[in-house]
């Protein structure tokens, strides 16, 4: 099984936009944190630097990333928790044998901290994969697939759990099913873009038939 980590394994969605609405604000384009992540949900940060810069005809200084990156993750440090359940669904698959690894947009060095500082680290020690180790972020399918062709695993016998319309198009496209959390997103955009929706992260183990 293939994870995003964003909304699906940490609950950072809420913290991130409103860092990123700040740091936005900041340089001239006035925004709140639903707005950010209404605009900017599932994409690189290359990609929201690149709209910003557009929107105000301008380029950002050098180290805007870097400084939003940083204030992210000192909130990341004060505040950052699991999403509700998916401990426990990650035991689940675990003592069932189910092989896990972690696919995101952000850095590696965001996806470790996330997972240490929520304790779910130990569910992906050596399997955590970065958009920014392939040539195409989401949509494109080169992560998913670059994440199974290090397991040794063909594409469909993967199976995905993403939470954006970006990750279920990635997912479609690398020809893997995809499982589309909708705790905090619209169900029917994820189901539109080809995810089979669910609510829960305890409904999990149950979908794949373990529970």
């Amino acid at each position: 099984m293939i994870f995003d980590c964003d909304g699906v394994l940490v609950d950072s969605e809420t913290l991130s936009n409103q860092v990123l609405a700040e740091a936005i604000t900041a340089a001239g384009w006035s925004m709140d944190g639903v707005q950010a992540r209404q605009m900017f949900v599932g994409g690189t940060l290359a990609a929201v630097a690149s709209a910003v810069e557009a929107k105000l005809g301008k380029r950002l200084p050098a180290t805007w990333i870097e400084d939003y990156e940083s204030l992210r993750n000192d909130a990341f440090r004060r505040e950052l928790k699991a999403v509700p359940g998916v401990e426990d669904a990650l035991e689940s698959l675990l003592a069932h044998g189910v092989e896990m690894c972690v696919a995101s947009q952000g850095r590696l060095e965001k996806i470790a901290l996330s997972l240490r500082l929520t304790r779910l680290d130990r569910f992906f020690e050596g399997r955590m994969f970065s958009a920014y180790g392939v040539a195409r972020a989401k949509p494109a399918p080169d992560l998913f697939l670059h994440a199974a062709s290090s397991l040794g695993c063909p594409p469909e016998t993967c199976l995905v759990v993403e939470d954006t319309v970006l990750g279920v198009k990635a997912a479609v496209a690398a020809g893997m099913p995809v499982l589309a959390f909708a705790a905090q997103s619209d169900p029917a955009d994820l189901q539109a873009a080809g995810g089979q929706v669910f609510m829960d992260m305890a409904e999990l183990p149950g979908l794949l038939g373990l529970a």
